[in-house]
């Protein structure tokens, strides 16, 4: 199987229903989305264009003004995403819930 990685500023709906329906696993990159609320619309935009697995990426980087990971990760599971691949800092804050929900995790 193909599956695109998160791509930040290019990874939105459009490259990952594209890429869902050519038979890989698009992933929208989650960060490129400012807020959760943003995430979960990006989510249904891509549901609205594809009826493939889509997944998700979260990066977890040191900064000064953490994302809300949280906020992420239930836009995540509420929009049905079943794979999430995750990189930079170790995910284990967030696998617990992620894993509850039945979606699987690649970490890069």
């Amino acid at each position: 199987p193909i599956i695109q990685g998160g791509m930040h500023y290019v990874g939105f709906a459009e490259m990952a229903a594209a890429v869902s329906n050519a038979g890989g696993l698009g992933v929208i990159t989650a960060l490129t989305q400012k807020t959760p609320a943003d995430l979960a619309n990006e989510i249904a935009r891509c549901r609205d264009m594809t009826d493939k697995p889509i997944g998700v990426n979260v990066t977890f980087l040191p900064t000064v003004n953490t994302p809300d990971y949280p906020g992420y990760i239930k836009a995540i599971i509420e929009g049905g995403v079943k794979v999430v691949e995750t990189a930079g800092n170790n995910p284990a804050q967030v696998l617990p819930v992620l894993k509850d929900a039945g979606v699987k995790v690649i970490h890069k």
